[in-house]
């Protein structure tokens, strides 16, 4: 590529230090899509003739189906993909391949590469997010009214049911979704014809690029489209949330799935044994999904501090954006195809969620509610319930058993009809509150969104 400038050959080391070919060849698809709607523009430049362009066009249509024919040998000499792919046209070509590159630079070249490939994942993500969401509302209808305690704290606070505590996630899966797709409207724009850093003094039509690759718009700087990462950033940022929300929905069926709590059996299919205790079955998929995240994390961490002291334009520490984005995409990819999976296969114990759900003391809030409705102000409401249940765990029995009256006057009789779990959901019916009528309503919108 520089062979006029230098005397010497690229010394074996640096060639290996300097190499992306090993984990950029992925971009292939795009770099030849990029590729032939930048030689039709050249074509309305007059760079090339319409014949010339159909030979271009050829060649880089079989190049890639070489690759994707598994039929390509890489060359590190050629550093990355898009050298990769230029050397194999001139192959097969000629000296017509040496045109391409004609106002065109490698740092536009990958930039825009780039951004097909993330626009491309986005697309990907959305879908898997969605199947994600449809499995956690299959699970979330089917027990949509099975009761188990809501925790604060990790220790009991008020009912709830499966089929609440799913859609929460279902809730975290749609911001997620808004993010990215948010995120790809600044994605869709196209630096190609930006050149090294300043463009170049042959104008090709940019617009006609972008339409032709389906970005956009073109980006309106050449030196910020050159220099901007921005988007890998962000779509880090935003990898790593929906990692932190699948590893929170980890943590839960973790705690489920044991012994102390058993609220629910995962799949045989997507749990594992022991080589040594016979007995046991382990929620992998639930715990690499919690390990992985801290992947993702460190993916966003490194694009953060490989561009955080870059002075403008390009420089070569850009080519640290990739390998964290590939493997962020593969990884998140990969944990919710197999989330939505077992999620879909998840049975849920209902006996013990309602053994759960039993406890008296999940009722204490209503039974402070039950006072203020009285006309006690809920401060004096809070401590008279404090003490019922104080003496509840002193004296060993249970709080719906004791005899309030004894507390306070003001617990009458009829603050026995508390205690009652059906009641207690029914009554919580304000918007967002997780009455079994409120449930099966946001079940339907979320069904028919």
């Amino acid at each position: 590529m520089w062979k006029g400038r230098f005397s010497k050959n690229t010394a074996d080391l640096v060639q290996q230090y300097g190499e992306s070919i090993s984990y950029d060849w992925r971009l292939y698809p795009h770099d030849i899509a990029g590729s032939i709607a930048h030689a039709r523009a050249q074509v309305s430049a007059g760079i090339l003739n319409q014949d010339e362009f159909l030979k271009i066009e050829t060649g880089l249509r079989e190049v890639e189906q070489d690759i994707s024919a598994g039929n390509f040998e890489f060359s590190i000499e050629a550093e990355d993909i898009h050298m990769n792919i230029e050397a194999a046209l001139t192959t097969k070509i000629g000296p017509l391949g040496g045109k391409l590159h004609t106002a065109r630079s490698r740092n536009d070249q990958v930039a825009t590469d780039t951004r097909l490939y993330c626009r491309a994942a986005i697309d990907d993500l959305l879908s898997l997010l969605s199947s994600l969401q449809a499995a956690l509302l299959n699970r979330a209808e089917r027990y949509a009214g099975t009761i188990l305690p809501g925790y604060t704290h990790l220790q009991r606070g008020q009912p709830v049911t499966i089929g609440h505590h799913l859609l929460a996630y279902v809730e975290m899966l749609a911001r997620d979704k808004n993010r990215l797709q948010d995120a790809r409207k600044r994605v869709n724009i196209s630096p190609l014809g930006s050149g090294a850093l300043a463009g170049s003094t042959i104008n090709l039509d940019r617009e006609a690029i972008a339409k032709e690759l389906g970005f956009d718009s073109v980006t309106t700087n050449s030196m910020d489209a050159i220099s901007d990462r921005d988007y890998i950033a962000e779509l880090l940022f935003d990898f790593a949330l929906i990692g932190a929300h699948l590893s929170r929905l980890s943590e839960d069926l973790i705690l489920w799935c044991s012994s102390e709590f058993a609220f629910a059996t995962l799949s045989d299919a997507h749990t594992t044994g022991s080589s040594l205790m016979p007995q046991k079955k382990n929620p992998d998929v639930c715990e690499l999904t919690r390990g992985k995240t801290g992947r993702l994390y460190g993916n966003l961490t490194a694009i953060l501090t490989a561009i955080k002291g870059l002075p403008l334009t390009y420089n070569r520490d850009l080519q640290e954006d990739k390998e964290p984005l590939f493997d962020s995409i593969d990884t998140l990819t990969l944990a919710l195809k197999v989330n939505a999976e077992m999620i879909t296969a998840m049975e849920i114990n209902e006996d013990a969620c309602q053994a759960a759900a039993s406890d008296p003391l999940l009722l204490a809030t209503d039974l402070a509610d039950w006072l203020v409705k009285q006309g006690i102000p809920f401060r004096s409401a809070h401590e008279l319930v404090g003490k019922a249940v104080a003496a509840s765990v002193h004296s060993g029995t249970p709080l719906d058993q004791l005899d309030l009256s004894q507390i306070d006057p003001a617990f009458t009789k009829e603050a026995s009809a508390v205690f009652d779990l059906q009641t207690a959901l029914a009554a919580r019916s304000n918007p967002g509150a997780p009455s079994l009528d409120n449930i099966k309503a946001q079940i339907a919108r979320w069904k028919n969104s």
